[in-house]
């Protein structure tokens, strides 16, 4: 009952960042994938694994979830300090999303711990996995070219080295309940600027195309060395499809799905907007807030207070500010560039 009560009201505050992206901002989110995966997304659990390029990842994968209609079983695993945040973090511990501390010897038991809890889960969710371990920057990918080229594995020229611990543990206790694996992968068209949370509230439209193959959980391997593989070319894989798609601008031969604009984003935003001027005129009618100078300063501190939260969450989508990575190079001065 609490899943189900929970569900509607994360959709009808997430609803309103939806809303932002697809009423206020215009941005154009295209999906590519088969006729048979597009059928059957959204009526199933499944993991997602995806590239971690854009600053908004999480927001593009809201809009998929709502045009499927499991905006709120969407799940992610994330990094504790998002829990912090204001409302929409909060709304998020609250959903059921998995926090990791990136320290292997505390997070394996948290691990577990969320998985298990899925087990009964009354509707189909889409827990996703960012697998890179931080998002996407030039700096990152320049050291993960150089780690890669030291120990003899495949270059990256669009993704980083996927960390596979998070997803071996995610397949070997899931692997029982969840039928389904979604490679996504997220390409922001070359004469397009990057979508991010700032261009999102200045109204700046922007273009995410998103590719997804459906991998059934019987095609994994058995033993953890075997998924880590599996993962690690899953990601030369996408590696190679990014490439594809900067040199000929499409994603093979999958067509591109109509998810369309749903109104139901703006029609609860609106219902929102008239309730809160509502309160506000009655609130003000009944006191007498705005007719003396501290109740002025009141709001007046109040709305500093709102525009410092906002200051904050947009700081932590932001590419810069992501939590590095740890991985073991020859050269110490290439570890520093990830703490970039």
């Amino acid at each position: 009952m609490y899943r189900r009560i929970n569900k509607v009201v994360a959709e009808l505050l997430w609803l309103e960042l939806i809303c932002l992206v697809d009423w206020w901002a215009g941005v154009k989110i295209e999906l590519y994938t088969d006729s048979e995966t597009f059928q059957l997304m959204g009526k199933e659990h499944a993991l997602f694994i995806c590239n971690h390029r854009s600053d908004i990842d999480w927001l593009v994968g809201w809009v998929l979830a709502q045009r499927l209609d499991c905006l709120g079983s969407t799940l992610a695993i994330m990094k504790k300090a998002v829990k912090g945040l204001p409302v929409i973090g909060w709304s998020m511990w609250f959903s059921g999303y998995v926090f990791v501390e990136r320290n292997w010897a505390k997070d394996e038991s948290t691990l577990k711990s969320g998985f298990r809890q899925l087990e009964d889960f009354p509707f189909p969710f889409w827990l996703a996995l960012f697998v890179e371990g931080t998002r996407f920057t030039e700096s990152k990918l320049f050291a993960a070219q150089k780690y890669a080229a030291s120990k003899g594995l495949p270059v990256p020229r669009n993704v980083l080295i996927p960390r596979t611990k998070g997803f071996v543990s995610a397949v070997s206790h899931m692997r029982s309940f969840v039928p389904a694996i979604y490679d996504c992968t997220v390409a922001v068209p070359k004469d397009q600027p990057p979508p991010t949370m700032l261009r999102i509230l200045r109204g700046k439209s922007s273009v995410v195309k998103v590719h997804i193959r459906r991998h059934s959980m019987l095609e994994l391997p058995e033993t953890a060395d075997g998924i880590s593989q599996w993962c690690k070319d899953a990601f030369v894989t996408k590696d190679a499809l990014l490439e594809k798609y900067l040199y000929k601008g499409s994603f093979s031969d999958l067509q591109k799905k109509d998810i369309g604009r749903p109104k139901k984003s703006l029609f609860v935003v609106i219902c929102w907007l008239c309730l809160i001027v509502y309160g506000l005129v009655k609130f003000f009618q009944w006191s007498s807030l705005l007719s003396s100078l501290e109740g002025i300063a009141f709001l007046v501190i109040f709305l500093g207070l709102v525009t410092f939260l906002m200051h904050i969450l947009i700081q932590s989508s932001e590419s810069e500010r992501s939590t590095p990575v740890n991985i073991l190079t020859q050269d110490p001065r290439e570890e520093q560039l990830l703490q970039k």
